[in-house]
């Protein structure tokens, strides 16, 4: 298997902080995500800035698209966005509507299964529907409960599907290794890094982690 990618999300509302941030962690790290809070306040600017300042990185903007999929993925897209994600519960219609924008402009789509009863169907029918990746998730509030990712991860990376499988959920130092021998493609941390006191030596440690594992 290649060697996982590196995924940042960038959840502040502060463009300034958001810049400052991509720039210390650049050279770990693979794939930038706009997290939906940040693409809900800045917009395409944002994605415009970023693919401008970093042309050689992947950039996910994180829509949780739940409905019009193709017409909201689109600007994006064509903003320079190389990954969308669509809700795995707005149904199929709208997933397909994301793929279909996506390939337009030789972009990725990517399902994020929080919140879907039953994500083993879902990943299938996605897959089928040829979205590029699936987004195992578990989110913020669902991780103050005391929730991981890590059973859902295992489920969906045994189904062989032609994806890669995206994991994001708490990840952390501790955590990242066992993700990557779970099969992961795709690891998505966040306060691991924007909370540590130096995110760059916190970027770099996950890198070298990941590298060992």
């Amino acid at each position: 298997m290649a060697r996982p990618l590196i995924q940042l999300a960038l959840d502040s509302l502060d463009v300034n902080q958001t810049l400052k941030l991509a720039t210390l962690a650049a050279p770990y790290i693979d794939i930038f995500e706009i997290g939906t809070p940040c693409i809900k306040h800045n917009g395409v600017a944002l994605v415009k800035e970023l693919k401008k300042k970093f042309p050689n990185k992947l950039l996910l903007v994180d829509l949780k698209t739940m409905d019009a999929g193709e017409y909201e993925a689109t600007p994006f897209y064509a903003a320079g966005a190389d990954i969308c994600t669509v809700l795995g519960v707005s149904g199929l219609p709208t997933i397909a509507g994301v793929v279909k924008a996506a390939n337009a402009h030789g972009a990725e789509a990517q399902v994020d299964l929080i919140n879907v009863p039953d994500k083993i169907a879902c990943a299938r029918e996605s897959a089928k529907l040829g979205a590029q990746i699936i987004g195992v998730h578990t989110g913020l509030d669902a991780q103050a409960a005391g929730q991981t990712p890590y059973a859902d991860l295992q489920a969906i990376t045994k189904l062989g599907l032609n994806v890669r499988v995206s994991v994001a959920g708490g990840i952390k130092q501790s955590t990242v290794q066992s993700v990557v021998r779970a099969g992961a493609n795709i690891i998505v941390v966040g306060a691991a890094i924007y909370g540590a006191a130096s995110p760059a030596d916190a970027a770099r440690e996950i890198r070298e982690l990941v590298e060992a594992a």
